[in-house]
């Protein structure tokens, strides 16, 4: 959910005429990226949540075949966006050339896992698309995840550099791809 309130509120920013600053003027002279990343992202994530329940799946695989081509066009929407943002927007305070190659890796990373689930389930090979799914779901949800590596930096050490913030935001896509390994290994 921290994902979703916090692009409400950037697009809250942009619609309600928010004050530009140094620091969201990037998203006000090129907006659509943002919108179209928020959006996709955000429904990537709530949609995409209900598609790991096994008995809702079992119970509606018209529902769930329907959601996921709506996901499918979600994640790639929010990766191809994120990648455009990381490419073409002036980088924001505190985000250097470190924290820009793991936006380019990972975003890449999320629609490579994307298109590798949706090929396989068109072979019908169950079981890379699930893995396959659950790397792009893991990658998605990254951005919640580097809340909870950023928290305990900032109260015990202050603002994280340049350096500190990368490995913070990596650390956090690390976690949550190690943890859908996991699911994907786990007997």
């Amino acid at each position: 959910m921290i994902p979703v309130v916090a692009g409400a509120l950037r697009l809250g920013e942009l619609a309600g005429g928010a004050v530009v600053t140094p620091g969201n003027a990037r998203f006000f002279a090129t907006p659509l990226p943002v919108v179209l990343h928020i959006i996709g992202a955000s429904l990537y994530g709530i949609l995409g949540a209900f598609q790991f329940a096994k008995k809702f799946r079992r119970r509606r695989p018209g529902w769930h075949r329907m959601a996921g081509r709506i996901l499918v066009i979600c994640g790639l929407v929010a990766a191809v966006t994120g990648l455009w943002m990381t490419v073409f927007y002036p980088r924001p305070a505190g985000d250097g050339d470190l924290v820009a190659a793991f936006r380019l890796v990972f975003g890449t990373a999320m629609a490579v896992s994307l298109v590798l689930g949706f090929a396989a389930i068109r072979r019908r090979d169950f079981h890379r698309h699930r893995a396959w799914m659950i790397r792009s779901y893991a990658i998605a949800m990254g951005a919640g995840t580097q809340a909870f590596t950023h928290l305990p930096w900032m109260i015990l050490v202050g603002t994280p550099g340049e350096t500190a913030r990368a490995m913070l935001m990596a650390a956090g896509w690390l976690i949550n791809l190690a943890v859908a390994e996991w699911i994907i290994r786990r007997p």
